[in-house]
């Protein structure tokens, strides 16, 4: 079995009291946050960065303190089975326009509950709700 280490974000944007999730429909068809494979000698937040930035230009951001998100699942890469962990960080984009690599066909940013329904994976939903339910706890929009 092989393993894989990633890290992404929910990345949000706020304006005034509303708060925005941004979302990616990735080439094979299903919505998602930004994340990528963490390279040799990364920490988990630099690549958190590099694949914001990689995959949506946004390089304006912030971490917010106290909340690290992991999932765990399986997959299959060329008939081998995959045993996949990806850790999420919640952080808040400073602009919203976004510049979208070629790995993705689409973006939008969605309220929570519109973001909740648009995501593919149970996965990414638990991951919205833990982060919207962290986010609300500390008051909203840092």
């Amino acid at each position: 079995m092989l393993h894989e280490r990633s890290a992404g974000a929910v990345v949000f944007y706020c304006e005034g009291e509303r708060i925005e999730y941004l979302l990616l429909l990735y080439g094979a068809g299903h919505w998602d946050f930004p994340k990528g494979n963490i390279e040799e000698g990364e920490e988990e937040t630099d690549t958190v960065r590099r694949e914001i930035f990689e995959e949506t230009g946004i390089k304006n951001i912030a971490f917010v303190p106290g909340f690290r998100h992991e999932i765990r699942y399986f997959y299959r890469k060329m008939g081998d089975l995959v045993n996949k962990k990806v850790v999420f960080y919640l952080v808040r984009s400073n602009e919203k326009e976004v510049k979208l690599s070629s790995e993705h066909k689409d973006y939008v940013w969605l309220d929570y509950e519109n973001a909740l329904k648009r995501l593919t994976y149970n996965t990414a939903k638990e991951t919205l709700i833990k982060a919207h339910g962290f986010l609300t706890s500390i008051g909203g929009c840092p």
